[in-house]
């Protein structure tokens, strides 16, 4: 089975009655003259290949079918809805993908996601479902040694490389935290879900040295496999009418790790 995944960039400009196409759509298209709103949606596809053409669905495709019948349910959206929390974005996507979704048959459609601005985003999981998905990311700086008590320090350098210089190295890590909630719940506020993430996780690790400040970290090696795992467990049970759904840390734009309870 393939996931095939497509960004289709557009702006709305709530104050013109006049649409204009563009021809950038690595950029916007739909396009803007001035002040208006971007977003980004991205469908996800699985389906096996088409033998003949080695595509799930050819992407051309999925811009046309896009720009031609959700692009027009966000523009009614922004100029005519009364509220515009994520819930209502969440159930928009809900329309879009009923609207859509036997366009790319027998491919089908398996996610959803809106980004809003470059470091958030909803996604949903389901045509009919009140589940959404809200994530951010965040940054931090920190430093750190890999280093294993119970190895000779050979072994430590074999392991580790440069990572086990005693006098640590640093990183200027990100962070992205997902959450799931029901579009029936109380309205999620990002501010509250980036308190809790300020407080419970970021202020504990920003501009720290990992080894020597977090109580977590004398016992177990910061790597960024365990630094997910520790961000997982700080996080955990800490937002209201929302549950923890996955935890991912970058150390650099190469290396990244991903923790889930399942």
């Amino acid at each position: 089975m393939h996931l095939l995944s497509r960004q289709i960039r557009f702006a709305i400009d709530p104050f013109s009655s006049n649409e204009e196409m563009g021809a950038n759509s690595y950029c916007a298209k739909p396009t803007a003259e001035g002040l208006a709103f971007f977003f980004t949606l991205f469908v996800e596809l699985k389906s096996e290949i088409n033998k003949d053409t080695g595509f799930v669905v050819n992407v051309a495709e999925i811009d046309k079918i896009i720009r031609n019948k959700a692009i027009g349910y966000f523009r009614d959206f922004v100029k005519n809805c009364s509220k515009t929390g994520f819930e209502q974005f969440a159930k928009l996507l809900n329309k879009i993908w009923q609207t859509i979704e036997n366009d790319f048959l027998p491919a089908q459609i398996n996610s959803l996601s809106l980004e809003f601005m470059p470091s958030r985003k909803i996604t949903i999981k389901e045509r009919t479902g009140d589940m959404l998905y809200f994530s951010e990311k965040f940054e931090f700086a920190a430093s750190h040694t890999l280093w294993n008590t119970k190895f000779t320090d050979e072994e430590n350098f074999k392991v580790f490389g440069k990572c086990a210089n005693k006098c640590g190295h640093g990183h200027n890590y990100i962070i992205e935290v997902a959450i799931q909630k029901s579009t029936t719940d109380k309205q999620l506020f990002a501010a509250d879900y980036e308190k809790i993430v300020d407080k419970n996780f970021i202020s504990v690790v920003d501009h720290k040295n990992l080894n020597a400040d977090v109580d977590y970290f004398k016992k177990a090696n910061p790597t960024v496999e365990n630094i997910a795992e520790f961000a997982f467990q700080s996080l955990d049970g800490k937002f209201e009418s929302a549950k923890l759904d996955c935890v991912t840390v970058w150390e650099n734009d190469r290396t990244f790790c991903s923790f889930r309870r399942d």
